[in-house]
């Protein structure tokens, strides 16, 4: 079993930086994904980004290209969300996942561990 520990999340204004972090442990995956998704009141849980376990290849949400970075470390089982230019619309509940495969990458239901979320909200 994968445990997946978000932390980071805080009250932010607009246009601010935060760097969100998750550690893996537990029986950890060496392949697959490693993704956030977010979820704001209200609304569906939408991906973020996403991060090949064993290559570089990187995905985002439109809403986040140019703002947001994703990368890991493998050697700490940790992967780290860098959120430039925040807006009110960021704010949400953001969650780690990893999942097995390697592709659909932006489907929640596809992936296998998740964290219990860290709070982002972004005040105008």
């Amino acid at each position: 079993q994968v445990q997946l520990q978000e932390s980071g999340g805080r009250l932010v204004q607009t246009g601010d930086s935060l760097r969100l972090s998750c550690a893996a442990s537990g029986r950890t995956l060496t392949g697959g994904i490693m993704a956030w998704f977010r979820q704001a009141p209200g609304k569906e849980r939408e991906f973020v980004a996403g991060i090949m376990w064993n290559s570089e290849d990187t995905n985002y949400a439109d809403s986040v290209k140019g703002r947001f970075t994703i990368s890991r470390d493998n050697a700490k089982n940790t992967v780290l969300l860098e959120m430039n230019n925040l807006k009110p619309e960021d704010t949400a509940v953001y969650y780690c996942s990893q999942k097995r495969g390697v592709s659909l990458w932006t489907i929640a239901r596809l992936y296998d561990y998740w964290g219990q979320g860290t709070q982002v909200t972004v005040s105008s």
